[in-house]
């Protein structure tokens, strides 16, 4: 498994803008696929965008298409979260989640993956 730790989450209004970060204890991420979800007390985590290995295809909820971006450095072993238009809707716990036997069409299941970190808080509010 993989040891991974966000950062980057805190507080701000409607229509702003956060970047998250995501760190793995691996020289490089470059054969993993890498995921990003959220979750609120009570309910199941939710899929918001997800990389495909060795740099290969994104996917994204539908809640968050056009709004967020996910990308990696692999040289840094860092997978990132740009959200962008933030709508009080998308506060909820963001954690990262890491796995090198995901296949394309498990991307969007946070069970697929081997490592998940412990979560960072994103709050959307005026």
């Amino acid at each position: 498994q993989v040891h991974l730790v966000e950062s980057g989450g805190g507080v701000v209004q409607p229509g702003g803008s956060l970047r998250l970060s995501c760190v793995a204890s691996v020289r490089t991420l470059s054969g993993y696929a890498v995921a990003w979800f959220r979750q609120t007390p009570g309910k199941e985590p939710e899929f918001v965008a997800a990389m495909a290995r060795n740099g290969g295809f994104t996917y994204y909820g539908d809640a968050v298409k056009g709004r967020f971006t996910i990308s990696r450095d692999n040289g840094k072993s860092t997978v990132y979260l740009q959200m962008d238009v933030l709508k009080p809707e998308d506060t909820a716990v963001y954690f990262c989640a890491a796995g090198t036997g995901v296949i394309t069409s498990s991307l969007r299941n946070h069970n697929q993956y081997n490592s998940r970190g412990q979560g960072t808080q994103v709050t959307v509010s005026s």
